[in-house]
């Protein structure tokens, strides 16, 4: 996943404003207690960050890949 699919995956997942504030605000216990942002600027991988937060914001998992995301293959 690249970073601009990311910002896509949040926006259409959670909305543009409510969106930004989970990135900026959110604790991901799964990425050390970081929020989504300082994640993204300490260069983690942008996958391992949009599944915390799908996580911690109890998304369903039918929607983890993110909008325009192909589903893994089995």
């Amino acid at each position: 996943m690249r970073l601009s699919e990311l910002w896509t995956a949040v926006g259409d997942e959670f909305g543009e404003a409510y969106g930004r504030t989970l990135v900026h605000d959110l604790s991901l216990d799964e990425l050390g207690g970081l929020t989504a942002e300082q994640a993204i600027a300490k260069g983690l991988d942008a996958r391992a960050i949009w599944l915390a937060l799908c996580r911690a914001a109890d998304v369903p998992e039918n929607r983890w890949y993110g909008v325009g995301q192909r589903t893994p293959k089995a």
